[in-house]
């Protein structure tokens, strides 16, 4: 006969599988079975039926972090730099402006081919005009987004969704020392929350916002303060879209973050910037040395930078300066001390753009 010989190798050889291509097959398929039940209660809650709090157990967030994330993300990074030809920007860029809503009439430069790489696409800057930023009131927007929660801390717990909180300490850290504030401290038998509280009559406020992948992506100064310190925590990469904040307890505490303190005119002050899936990249413009997504850290472990060196005062940032920028939509946290009086402009869920007024007294 003309039949063709066909050539086995062992059953074993084939099906030789690591746990490395385990833990990807197994925790890439449970994220994308996550995506699809955020899907779910996305549409859920346009319909405005109210989803009641499922919070995910030990082993779905150890299934979660198996997935290389970071490894993922550094992967993304690297492929966002490549230049395109010519030909290929505009049906690219269109593509992702289709898919996430983006509003190009407002970027500084309109024409798709004038960027070379996705990463300047996602950089992209804004025409000056479209963002006004609000004069009237004390707090503003560092960026666009939506808000997901607002408030007053209270017990050493913030809100990251409704019904879904996280520690203060564990996000923000060991209370830094005295000599790189510039304000007297509370007496350290008090309670964290009350240790961040300098000033008699004050509370301490949180905000949340989520910046979508079709959002600008740079964060601006949300109000008139001086930057002392800044705080890096090498962590997870987990998405931290809405749907998965309200499953994984404490998760803005897992991911990656760079937490930036210093005071205000009414006290503390911090804005957290953290990271997310393909967001690996965080960049503070005057932190030179802030490296983050780095191939290996310790577990828990965090490194300080202190800005009150050599004689300095720490970096003045004006309402609205440009302060920094994600390489895709992540989160931005924002917690501080002001009078009990202060009150936000805002609702849960809300869309808001940078500049908008967040509160004032």
């Amino acid at each position: 006969t003309d039949r063709k010989k066909l050539h086995t190798a062992p059953v074993g050889q084939v099906f030789r599988l690591r746990p490395f291509h385990v833990l990807v097959a197994t925790g890439g398929g449970y994220a994308g079975y996550r995506k699809y039940e955020d899907y779910k209660l996305e549409q859920l809650e346009k319909r405005g039926i109210e989803v009641p709090v499922k919070l995910a157990s030990e082993w779905e967030v150890a299934l979660y972090k198996s997935v290389p994330t970071r490894l993922l993300s550094r992967a993304w990074g690297r492929l966002n730099q490549v230049e395109l030809p010519t030909w290929l920007r505009k049906p690219v860029y269109s593509l992702y402006i289709w898919t996430f809503g983006v509003n190009m009439k407002e970027a500084a430069v309109e024409d798709l081919h004038h960027y070379r790489n996705l990463s300047e696409f996602f950089r992209r800057k804004l025409k000056p005009q479209v963002r006004p930023v609000c004069c009237v009131h004390s707090v503003i927007s560092p960026s666009d987004g939506k808000i997901l929660n607002f408030g007053q801390v209270k017990n050493c717990e913030v809100e990251q969704v409704k019904g879904v909180t996280y520690s203060l300490e564990s996000f923000l850290g060991p209370r830094i020392s005295t000599e790189e504030m510039h304000f007297s401290q509370a007496p350290p038998g008090n309670s964290f929350q009350q240790q961040l509280v300098t000033k008699e009559g004050n509370e301490l406020y949180h905000c949340v916002i989520y910046l979508a992948p079709g959002d600008y992506h740079c964060f601006h100064s949300p109000t008139d303060w001086t930057v002392s310190h800044r705080r890096h925590f090498p962590g997870s990469l987990m998405s931290v879209n809405p749907g998965v904040a309200r499953w994984i307890k404490e998760l803005f505490c897992h991911n990656e973050r760079v937490v930036l303190t210093g005071d205000w005119k009414h006290g503390f002050f911090s804005l957290t910037a953290v990271g997310a899936t393909n967001v690996g990249s965080i960049r503070i413009y005057f932190d030179q040395d802030l490296h983050t997504n780095s191939p290996s850290y310790s577990k828990g472990s965090y490194n300080d930078f202190s800005f009150t060196s050599n004689n300095k005062e720490g970096i003045p940032m004006r309402k609205g300066e440009h302060l920094g920028e994600f390489n895709l939509g992540s989160t931005i946290v924002l917690i501080f001390e002001a009078p009990k009086d202060f009150k936000f402009n805002l609702k849960a869920g809300q869309k808001i753009r940078f500049g908008e007024a967040l509160g004032s007294l």
